[in-house]
């Protein structure tokens, strides 16, 4: 069963890295690409992290660099332009798992919640607003909206999660594997200045 599981997880990082998948429906098209049953346990978040990591490893390793330091400078313009909703990057720019294909994932943490919309509305921001699950389990407000990354000449997904100022107490707990789970400006700004450890730095 181990060996089922890393297969799927080594299966499903293919699709994470070369289609830009999520890792939920990546877990699942690997299922199906493996002809398995459809009931098959399924590796966890983190092995799959793993998978992905090695996979950017074997046959990446020339390229995202780039495209990870690319992506964590856009998000930089990002959080600064909302620095007062207190901006937080999570997810696999900020673990340094990301490339090209990625989406970028920034928490607000908002005394009131309308703050952030009201401030892309005045702005002239085009965004979609959606409702999803966030990291405390609850339903968040999502502002989703498409932003040109001109280092990769792409147009990148760029989703504003809105949590209530209170959310941030429990928001910087170590995550399973010891890591800080999301980063301010301050250490978006230091990973930036350190591209040769962005695999890594994000770990400690």
């Amino acid at each position: 069963m181990h060996t089922l599981k890393s297969e799927i997880a080594a299966t499903a990082a293919a699709l994470v890295v070369e289609e830009g998948l999520e890792y939920g429906p990546a877990k699942r098209r690997a299922v199906k690409q493996l002809a398995l049953p459809a009931r098959t346990e399924l590796p966890d978040n983190d092995a799959l992290e793993d998978a992905v990591r090695e996979y950017i490893t074997l046959f990446c390793a020339d390229t995202q660099p780039a495209e990870l330091a690319a992506l964590r400078a856009l998000a930089l313009v990002w959080m600064e332009r909302l620095k007062q909703f207190r901006p937080y990057l999570a997810g696999a720019v900020w673990h340094g798992t990301a490339t090209r294909l990625s989406d970028i994932y920034i928490q607000l943490f908002c005394d009131d919640p309308k703050s952030a919309e009201i401030a892309l509305i005045e702005h002239n921001v085009d965004y979609e607003p959606r409702t999803v699950t966030g990291f405390t389990g609850g339903k968040v407000e999502a502002l989703s909206l498409s932003s040109l990354c001109k280092a990769l000449n792409e147009n990148i997904g760029v989703h504003l999660m809105v949590y209530d100022h209170d959310d941030l107490r429990g928001a910087l707990r170590p995550d399973a594997k010891g890591r800080t789970p999301r980063g301010d400006l301050a250490a978006v700004q230091k990973l930036l200045l350190a591209p040769n450890e962005s695999l890594l730095e994000s770990e400690k």
